[in-house]
């Protein structure tokens, strides 16, 4: 195999100038939105505005070619809903009654999404499941705070991985 067809050329649809054009539409937009003027002096301010946001975007999260299914995700919504109400539910009877027991601590969550906005979207998501919160990250692992570390906590969030990873289908930088 020769060098050069070793080296692929960024898929159109996963490609940095779209990123830009993409990100640079809707920080524009934004700009709209909040400012509500067609003003020279505004566009012109907006203009600059959406140029710095764009490039602190792109320097601060490049684009990576993974994607969001979003289809699945929406099938996923129900099963957080109810894993939500289940939570909450048993952290209100934990924090209600004296007798409930509590072993708060941390619990090393070992994934499979490499590190970057799939493992970071994953942490944002099961961040609002009550009872455990993601608190830190050591040696490929997610650390979670949890309310009961006796509670099968880690297997609970491997199995949230396995469905979310249907949805939030990883990439892979090009450092």
């Amino acid at each position: 195999m020769s060098p050069e067809s070793a080296q692929k050329p960024a898929s159109p649809v996963n490609s940095p100038t779209r990123a830009a054009v993409t990100r640079g539409i809707g920080f524009l937009a934004l700009w709209m939105i909040l400012i509500q003027s067609v003003a020279f002096k505004d566009l012109a301010m907006g203009a600059f505005a959406t140029a710095c946001a764009t490039w602190a975007s792109l320097y601060l999260l490049p684009p990576a070619s993974g994607r969001l299914r979003f289809a699945v995700l929406l099938g996923f919504l129900p099963h957080f809903l109810w894993q939500s109400v289940v939570a909450g539910i048993d952290v209100a009877r934990r924090a209600f009654s004296p007798r409930m027991p509590m072993k708060p601590g941390f619990v090393q969550c070992p994934l499979n999404f490499p590190p970057g906005l799939t493992r970071n979207t994953f942490a944002m998501i099961t961040s609002l499941l009550p009872g455990s919160v993601p608190s830190g990250e050591s040696d490929g692992t997610l650390i979670y705070h949890a309310l009961d570390t006796t509670q099968p906590v880690a297997e609970q969030l491997r199995d949230e991985e396995r469905l979310l990873a249907r949805g939030l289908v990883a990439g892979v930088r090009d450092d």
